[in-house]
Formats: structure tokens, C-alpha cells, sequence
């Protein structure tokens, strides 16, 4: 979704985290284990992994998960699942574009779970390429207005690591980058002493739709039914609804 209703969404999921926080805790040291597999267990020299595991640090996921994700990835302990991206595409009412991120060890299973969760919810799966054109791939950090840091701070920091653009979303500011800048953009951030949020690589819309509080409300019961399965890790979609259409929908 844009990065305005993305950040108020999960803002808006926080509040309701504990009876997901299993799952959430699940997904986070999956991404933990895949990215000490494909790249190697020492953080300074994988900032991928070193992204994964602040993320998971700033979830509150105990360091124990934490460090059993990275022996299994790192072949250090016994246990690990041979893992595969595996990318859906959808779309929901008002003509909603989603994509819907898989991390799983059972293809069939994904795609199943991916296919109910819509069609129980009036949303459809798209074929392959019909909707991710609508969408690029971007590096985004998230820092929030209570690190201190302004706009300006934020630009001076970050101006000559890459980011493209700030964005006010409210109760935190969007650095978007290039994917490839993103890990230079975070590292100048944290140069300069401003704590982020959090820092991933993520698919942003190229053309955004706008919802009322029906399709807002409608978008969040499918991503609700989507994140549910344990194999979706992130779902991405191009509406774009106002605090006041999301925070009614949201009740």
C-alpha cells in the first residue's frame, strides 16, 4: 500500500499485535534464517541479515529466537527449511492492485492459502505480471518523529547516500531510496546518531488508488486474511486512504 496508509496500517496492527505476535515472531526469524543462508551469518558483512535482525529486535522478538535463527542459517544448528520467494499477484475491490510476498518450504500449501484467503474476501488472483508493473522496487527507512530528527536533519544526512525523497507520514518520516542505496541511506542515518525505525527493500506503487471507508475497510480484512497464512511475509497494494477514512475502517 503507499507508504501513508502502509505505516498508519501498521500502526494500526500494533495495537492488535498480541494475538498475532506468534506469527509475527515466526516470519521475522524466517527472514532471519534465509538471509544468513543466502549471504553468510556475520551481520557486518551482510547487511541484509543485519536488517532482519533489527527488525526483529525493534518487534521484540526474544534474542534466543534470534540467535537460533542465525545457527540454522548459518548451518551451525540443525533444523533449517529450504525456503523459496514466491511472489502472487491480486487484485481486491475498487480495482486494488496487490502483491503478495511468500516465503515457504511448500509451494502447493502457499499457493493455496493464498487463493482461499482472496476468494473468501471478493478478491482475486491476478496472472503474473498483470499487476507488478504497477509497482517498483525501492529502498525504504522508516524513522520516527520521536527519535528527534526533522526533515531537514533527515535530508542533510542522507542527501549524498542516495534518498530520493522524504515523506511525512504522520508520526514518522519515509526515506525513499533506490533499492540498491538503501543500506547506504540507513548507515548515513545512523552516522549522523538518528535512530530508525526500520529499513527494508519494498515494493512501492507507481499509481496509487484512492479508497472510501467501504474499500479501505474491505482492503484490510483481505491483508488481515493474507497475513494470516504463515507463508505470506509481506503484502504490498496501491490504495491510498486518508487518516480519517483509515482510522474509521480500522474500528
Amino acid at each position: 500500500m503507499s507508504g501513508h496508509s502502509k505505516w498508519a496500517t501498521t500502526k494500526h496492527k500494533k495495537a492488535v499485535i498480541d494475538a498475532k505476535r506468534g506469527k509475527l515472531f515466526a516470519k521475522l526469524v524466517k527472514n532471519i534464517e534465509v538471509a544468513a543462508r543466502v549471504s553468510g551469518g556475520d551481520m557486518a558483512g551482510n547487511p541484509t541479515l543485519y536488517d532482519a535482525v533489527q527488525k526483529a529486535k525493534k518487534s521484540s522478538v526474544p534474542n534466543e529466537n534470534i540467535d537460533r535463527a542465525l545457527k540454522r542459517g548459518s548451518g551451525l544448528e540443525a533444523g533449517a527449511a529450504e525456503y523459496e520467494t514466491i511472489m502472487y499477484e491480486g487484485y481486491g475491490p475498487g480495482g486494488v492492485a496487490m502483491l503478495i510476498e511468500c516465503l515457504t518450504d511448500n509451494r502447493n500449501r502457499a499457493a493455496m492459502e493464498v487463493r482461499t484467503a482472496l476468494t473468501r474476501n471478493n478478491a482475486t488472483l491476478a496472472d503474473p505480471g498483470s499487476v507488478s508493473y504497477l509497482f517498483s522496487r525501492k529502498g525504504q527507512v522508516i524513522v520516527t518523529k520521536d527519535s528527534g530528527a526533522t526533515e531537514d536533519d533527515l535530508m542533510e544526512a542522507a542527501l549524498e547516500a542516495g534518498v530520493e525523497e522524504i515523506n511525512d507520514l504522520g508520526e514518522a518520516y519515509e526515506l525513499v531510496s533506490e533499492a540498491t542505496d538503501v543500506v547506504a541511506v540507513r548507515t548515513a542515518i545512523q552516522a549522523a546518531n538518528i535512530d530508525y525505525e526500520q529499513a527494508e527493500v519494498t515494493w512501492m506503487p507507481s499509481i496509487k488508488v484512492e479508497t472510501d471507508v467501504d474499500i479501505t475497510r474491505k482492503m484490510l480484512r483481505i491483508i488481515d486474511a493474507l497475513e494470516d497464512s504463515d507463508d505470506v511475509q509481506n503484502v504490498f497494494a496501491n490504495f491510498d486512504a486518508s487518516d480519517e477514512v483509515l482510522a474509521e475502517a480500522s474500528e
